[in-house]
């Protein structure tokens, strides 16, 4: 058995590759080639999560365990630590482990990235990210595989955590960050928006986005918690990572859905479906387009699985 940490990790999946690894994913979890068991999410202390995520992909089948450590935030340990065990389907035995911080921030800034690509108009050039953590950066390079990125903007409650990152951007991509002071500032007149915070209130309003713009809603994953507000929800397009896990645990979806500003009919389909064609993806230039991503486990398996391989 192998225990493959965070620095192999970054080395062994390149974010080009994972954006193919998660399209392969979704295509069989898609076509009922995957088994994703329901996962269970546990309140800690501290707005702190443990979290237990099985799939089953056909050729290996796997869990993350993980802790989602919100607390964290501004120390010097990570926001998730956990692991990804992966085992062989012919006996059944343990193939290794992947250290699952690294695999979250990568997989979960490809699959953005793949629904970017999907939804976005061909020509969106400026990025706004809410949120200049890992997925912050993440996210960055995952929309610069995809689309021709020349204006980025952020904002993060941190002034000193939005520098740091701008200055990383610059070395690592080549790219100008522009700091913003409000969420407001930073998404006018943007062509992708990639919110990825732990917020548990909506902050993105309807009037601050542009005709055409498409969002990546990453940051929250429980039925009360969200990043957009309600009626943008109900102005845009929406998009599920899958959408049986949206009905039951996206609060971006719950929410509106009980205001009565949306039905089920608003979900459009899953990412996955529109890159089968089994759902429409954008069909103007105008429409705003959103997906909500949840995090399924079929991605940290196949993720994981692609590293040990």
């Amino acid at each position: 058995m192998r225990i493959i940490e965070s620095a192999e990790v970054f080395e062994r999946l390149p974010m080009k590759k994972c954006i193919e690894v998660m399209k392969e994913a979704f295509e069989k979890l898609e076509r009922g080639q995957c088994v994703q068991p329901p996962r269970t999410i546990h309140d800690l202390d501290g707005n702190n999560l443990f979290g237990f995520m099985p799939a089953y992909l056909g050729d290996c089948f796997g869990a993350k365990v993980i802790n989602a450590c919100h607390s964290n935030v501004g120390t010097e340990y990570p926001s998730h630590i956990g692991y990804v065990m992966i085992f062989e389907t012919e006996h059944g035995t343990v193939k290794g482990m992947v250290e699952a911080g690294s695999i979250t921030r990568i997989r979960t800034g490809a699959v953005s990235g793949m629904a970017t690509d999907l939804l976005a108009r061909k020509d969106a050039s400026k990025l706004a990210v809410i949120g200049a953590g890992a997925q912050g950066r993440s996210h960055l390079e995952a929309c610069m595989c995809v689309r021709d990125i020349k204006e980025v903007s952020v904002y993060d409650i941190s002034k000193a955590g939005a520098e740091k990152y701008a200055e990383e951007m610059k070395a690592q991509f080549g790219v100008s960050v522009r700091i913003c002071e409000s969420v407001e500032e930073a998404v006018k007149d943007a062509d992708i928006i990639c919110t990825v915070t732990p917020s548990k209130e909506a902050y993105l309003k309807a009037e601050w986005v542009k005709k055409g713009a498409h969002i990546n809603a990453v940051g929250t994953f429980t039925p009360t918690t969200r990043e957009v507000t309600s009626e943008l929800i109900a102005a845009s397009k929406l998009y599920a990572d899958y959408v049986d896990s949206m009905k039951k645990e996206s609060g971006e979806y719950l929410v509106p859905l009980k205001e009565g500003l949306i039905t089920e009919e608003h979900i459009k389909g899953s990412i996955g479906q529109v890159l089968i064609g089994e759902a429409p993806g954008r069909e103007s230039d105008d429409e705003i387009t959103l997906f909500d991503a949840l995090g399924l486990a079929v991605e940290d398996v196949a993720a994981a699985a692609y590293v040990l391989n």
